[in-house]
């Protein structure tokens, strides 16, 4: 009488395993590139902390009355302002948003206008698509406008 045994053989193991193989090396890199979504939410993040930063400085300054130029104090640390809004440099706000850890530079037409914010990693200039530009409030007469925040994901995804 023949023993019947139950299993598979050795090739059918190989065979699947050589399979799962294959399918991992199509579909993993699809799952784990996260490094440009993370880039971008670090950008967005960087933004969203500006302007809440901006908005909490303004409504300070309007709260204790006075001038747009006026510093503001939060938590203890000054703020120095121009048109009611944070200067956008390392005193205006940097402080006020409490931006560690990124690339930070300023420029612009008039030195000091733009901030320039990249993930870290990356290079912070006006030239960069990945990166966060604060514009301070312009106080010309005639043209004043309110500080802005502007993103650029851009290039995080490269």
């Amino acid at each position: 009488m023949k023993k019947q045994q139950s299993g598979f053989t050795m090739i059918e193991l190989i065979m699947v395993i050589v399979i799962l193989g294959i399918l991992a090396a199509f579909a993993l890199p699809k799952f784990a590139d996260f490094s440009s979504d993370a880039k971008v939410s670090t950008v967005q993040g960087i933004a969203g902390s500006l302007r809440s930063a901006s908005s909490i400085a303004h409504a300070a300054q309007m709260a204790a009355g006075d001038s747009g130029a006026d510093p503001v104090k939060l938590e203890d640390v000054e703020i120095t302002m121009i048109g009611g809004y944070p200067t956008a440099d390392e005193k205006g706000i940097v402080t006020a948003a409490q931006v560690d850890g990124a690339e930070i530079s300023t420029g612009g037409a008039d030195s000091g206008v733009a901030l320039y914010i990249a993930p870290n990693g990356g290079a912070a200039t006006a030239d960069s698509t990945c990166k966060v530009t604060y514009t301070a409030a312009n106080t010309t007469a005639g043209s004043e406008a309110p500080a802005k925040v502007e993103v650029d994901v851009d290039g995080c995804r490269s």
